[in-house]
């Protein structure tokens, strides 16, 4: 069992940069694919950024991030995050954590793909 908790989420000005994290539980954190995702409100959930198992050396990035968020993990604390800079209005959605358990050095860039989640954090970007 695999519990996700969101933090870092909040209220900024475009142009700006935020951090979420994302915390998890258990002793198999090494072995998550780990995945981030957005949905605005009357839209559908949008695929953010991914990240292979353990080394973390394989990464994906959704084409209207690409180039300003970066994700990464620390496996001595349980922990996914993303690094959003530049941010713009349109990036304002509530975002969620993902994981799949996998031993494959992979990635997962659709929801229907990932088991557990967690219950998601607001960012609001004004103009």
């Amino acid at each position: 069992q695999v519990q996700l908790v969101e933090s870092g989420g909040g209220l900024v000005q475009a142009g700006d940069s935020l951090r979420l994290s994302c915390a998890a539980s258990g002793l198999t954190f090494s072995s998550l694919a780990m995945g981030w995702f957005r949905q605005a409100p009357g839209k559908e959930r949008e695929f953010v950024a991914a990240i292979s198992r353990w080394s973390g050396s394989t990464t994906s990035y959704g084409d209207s991030v690409k180039g300003r968020f970066t994700i990464s993990r620390d496996n001595a604390q349980n922990t996914v995050n993303l690094e959003m800079n530049s941010l713009k209005p349109e990036d304002t959605a509530v975002y969620y954590c993902a994981a799949k358990f996998t031993t494959l050095g992979i990635i997962f860039t659709t929801s229907r793909d990932y088991v557990y989640w967690g219950q998601g954090t607001q960012v609001t970007v004004s103009s």
